[in-house]
């Protein structure tokens, strides 16, 4: 149910009923600010955090120029005044102590790992910032996409795997992208949590019939990623796809779709 997903910030209650616009936008974390980005006005975004503008961790970020960028003071918060509050100040407690003497106007995100998440997210903060129609819009347009998606992937295993052997397990937003286009997540086939490890020598034991990788580990740049090109792998197809994409649940979502899809005709 849509009122078991908007809830109000642990900050504390709602000072005044959000009834109108609000004017003076604050996002406190990644996902909030791709949210915000895509459903706000943008004179209504008063504060997005460092990570908004990094194109390797938002899908977003190209709409960022011209709007402020907060650091990580609380005082910033405080200078704005900010009328809506969006997301979670993980492990920013002097953000969190500050926030909760004001109580100001939020709303929480719960985390995005599957479609239906995506679009109760995309729900939530098109009407909090009073934009319903936004929303609906949104979630009708990723519906056309995603409509017919064929099950391309016949049900054959494949890998995230990530730098240092990280591979994406069960319940996560990656998983439910596999389940969507046919593939079978090798992390679940092996009984690994969301997030794991496996050793080069464990990988190729398994013999996936694919690897999903991050586009950025397509070049070497530190002992994490040069893992990943171990000639001991050279052997298993690969499929590409922009970390950015996923870091969040959004409408990226539907690209990440479009383009494994692709990748995958590749191999029928």
């Amino acid at each position: 149910m849509r009122a078991a997903i908007i809830a109000a910030l642990a900050i504390g209650a709602l000072a005044t009923p959000l009834h109108a616009a609000p004017k003076r936008i604050v996002s406190l974390n990644l996902c909030a600010d791709q949210l915000i980005l895509t459903l706000a006005d943008r004179s209504q975004i008063a504060g997005l955090t460092r990570n908004a503008a990094k194109a390797n961790m938002s899908a977003e970020a190209a709409r960022t120029k011209g709007l402020r960028i907060l650091g990580t003071s609380a005082e910033e918060i405080l200078e704005i005044d900010p009328d809506l509050v969006v997301g979670i100040p993980a492990r920013r407690n002097a953000i969190l102590r500050a926030l909760k003497m004001r109580k100001y106007p939020a709303v929480d995100l719960k985390s995005a790992d599957t479609l239906e998440d995506i679009y109760a997210s995309i729900r939530t903060v098109s009407e909090a910032v009073g934009h319903p129609d936004r929303g609906e819009a949104m979630i009708a347009q990723m519906e056309r996409d995603l409509a017919g998606t064929p099950g391309i992937g016949r049900h054959r295993v494949a890998a995230y795997y990530q730098r240092r052997g990280y591979m994406t397990g069960a319940g996560t937003l990656v998983d439910d992208l596999m389940t969507r286009i046919g593939l079978v997540n090798l992390a679940t086939k092996l009984g690994k949590p969301a997030l794991s490890q496996l050793s080069l020598e464990e990988m190729v034991a398994a013999r996936p019939d694919f690897l999903i990788v991050e586009s950025a580990t397509d070049k070497i740049t530190d002992q994490g990623t040069e893992m990943l090109h171990h000639p001991a792998l050279n052997a298993i197809p690969r499929l590409h796809i922009p970390e950015a994409w996923t870091v969040c649940g959004g409408p990226a979502y539907t690209k990440a779709v479009r383009t494994l899809t692709e990748q995958l005709r590749r191999y029928r």
